[in-house]
């Protein structure tokens, strides 16, 4: 072992260097991804940053209607969102971890070939990040996948709903409101903020959420 390694030159010890560390990693995260360990809720991978977190007060102004929706307490509102799966995020630790293994082993197999080392280094190079791009796209559009099957409450904010069992006045009880909403139709609980009940067939706009239960006005 001791010999082969002295008679590496420079740069196939830095391209072994590289190499190895970089297959272990690689084949660790996969591992963990194969197991569960690395899958996280909607939003949310350990592999990125791409996660949004909003703090403080949100306010919009959705037909006219200013509101405030009572998603988190606290003032933190997670950005797990179809936003978070619209962007390729391309370097994250599992692709920079792809780059590194097949640029190191192919300059290394272009070099053992008898390649000079600027061309091994360019072909090695150009690879990597054809593999890396290729995994981000990968990445991104299972993640489309997965936020598409996973209904989110947070999107019917601002959404026009049908009353299909009447809503009594506001603070008296819950009624319950239909729509369609990320391609399927949906039956949901609500009360009013209105001081007047709300009756079967009458058109009303979600403008806020209280756990699994929506908060719904009078559609003007």
């Amino acid at each position: 072992m001791n010999e082969w390694w002295e008679g590496l030159s420079t740069l196939l010890k830095v391209l072994y260097c590289i190499a190895i560390p970089s297959t272990i990693l690689l084949l660790l995260q996969t591992l963990l991804a194969v197991f569960g360990a690395h899958h996280g809720g909607a939003g949310t991978d350990i592999s990125d940053t791409s996660g949004i977190d909003f703090h403080g007060d949100f306010h919009a102004d959705i037909g006219g209607h200013d509101f405030v929706p009572d998603v988190a307490h606290d003032g933190y509102i997670d950005g797990g969102d179809p936003g978070d799966f619209a962007t390729m995020h391309l370097f994250t630790l599992q692709t920079i971890m792809a780059f590194l293994t097949v640029f190191s082993w192919s300059t290394i197999v272009c070099v053992h070939g008898g390649m000079p080392s600027g061309l091994a280094f360019g072909i090695g190079f150009a690879i990597g990040v054809i593999v890396m791009i290729a995994l981000a796209k990968i990445v991104q559009l299972s993640a489309r996948l997965a936020e598409n099957g996973t209904f989110d409450l947070r999107n019917t904010l601002g959404m026009v709903a049908t009353v299909y069992i009447p809503i009594p006045p506001k603070g008296q009880g819950e009624g319950k409101v239909t729509l369609t909403v990320q391609g399927q139709f949906r039956e949901l609980s609500a009360v009013s903020s209105e001081e007047a009940p709300l009756s079967t067939g009458a058109q009303v706009r979600i403008t806020d959420l209280r756990g699994d239960t929506v908060v719904v006005e009078k559609e003007e």
